[in-house]
């Protein structure tokens, strides 16, 4: 139980993150992942809010949490890597799907995300399928629940 609430405690500093130092740092340092390009169908490859700054940042935290905590700076990394990659790969289907970088979709915007990095724990810690399948239905609810809150509180821009 303890493991599944650490591993809960980094997909939102994973995905968290980016957003709290986006408000700290604004347009500093926000080059885009994709580098302003756009897919063949005339839309952009992620869009505009998926940078470098929000990639780097989120790995990094990931992997010095993981490290602080015991469970290695290697699956950290991994860890914060793969959850970011979910959150680059929903933007993308997002993009396909002709919706912009700020609308909601629920389960798109957080299961990539959530289960990605899970996959990697299950075959690298003492966690269960079973497990791992909670951490992201808990996510992915807490996501769907809190960041209205979030909106309203001014740490993140939309309400989803």
């Amino acid at each position: 139980m303890l493991l599944s609430l650490v591993l809960f405690v980094m997909l939102v500093l994973a995905n968290g993150v980016p957003v709290v130092v986006a408000r700290i740092l604004k347009r500093r340092w926000a080059a885009p992942v994709d580098g302003g390009r756009l897919w063949s169908d005339g839309r952009p490859v992620l869009g505009a809010s998926k940078t470098w700054r929000g990639l780097i940042s989120g790995v990094l935290c990931c992997a010095l949490f993981s490290s602080a905590i015991g469970l290695g700076l290697m699956f950290g990394l991994l860890f914060g890597i793969l959850a970011l990659w979910g959150d680059l790969l929903s933007s993308f289907y997002k993009r396909r799907l002709g919706m912009a970088s700020s609308a909601r979709a629920i389960g798109l915007d957080q299961v990539p995300e959530s289960a990605l990095p899970m996959v990697l724990a299950v075959f690298w810690l003492p966690i269960s399928w079973w497990s791992a399948a909670l951490v992201v239905a808990l996510f992915t609810l807490s996501n769907i629940l809190f960041s209205p809150l979030l909106y309203r509180l001014g740490i993140r821009r939309h309400p989803h």
